[in-house]
């Protein structure tokens, strides 16, 4: 067998009479089978897809990155680092009823009979709106199991009503906000 450009020339020899017979043979052009072509043009799709599915996932840069705050490492409380999340619940509901500017301006005292903490917000002076906010300074005490402190504050309340401490002090005994 010998390959010549386009065809084979192929010699065999007939049994009947031993004689060699040349025969040719037409090489047809390459083909490209339809299944590798599909299959390669699937693999680059997929490959093309899962590229892109990374541009969703915010990725650090190494220039100017900046870190972000996540659930998992949560701030010391302002009142006291001592205070567990039920004592800050309690203390943040007492805090919303004592700064409500439809409230009776008196304190309003709080309690977590399980960690023994307790504490109270006393309001000072009038509400007043800032940045589409509800403003108010207040004057507050922890104690029981946590550390005894007397502090003052200030705290605002957004739109969906959520109150969010301000900057708190230790109580000097001189006026506030």
């Amino acid at each position: 067998m010998q390959f010549h450009g386009s065809y084979i020339l192929y010699n065999s020899v007939t049994p009947a009479n031993g004689n060699i017979a040349s025969n040719r043979y037409r090489v047809a052009p390459p083909r490209h089978d339809t299944w590798s072509r599909g299959a390669s043009g699937s693999l680059i799709i997929l490959l093309a897809m899962a590229l892109c599915s990374c541009s969703a996932i915010p990725l650090p840069s190494f220039v100017g990155a900046r870190q972000d705050v996540t659930g998992s490492i949560t701030p010391a409380n302002p009142l006291s680092p001592s205070m567990d999340a039920e004592d800050w619940r309690r203390a943040k509901g007492a805090l919303g009823l004592a700064l409500d500017p439809q409230g009776n301006g008196e304190a309003v005292a709080w309690d977590n009979p399980k960690s023994g903490a307790r504490g109270a917000f006393t309001p000072v002076g009038a509400a007043k709106p800032v940045d589409d906010r509800i403003c108010r300074s207040f004057l507050t005490s922890v104690g029981g199991s946590l550390p005894q402190r007397s502090l003052q504050g200030s705290a605002c309340r957004s739109k969906d009503g959520d109150w969010t401490l301000g900057e708190v002090s230790p109580w000097t005994g001189g006026k506030t906000g």
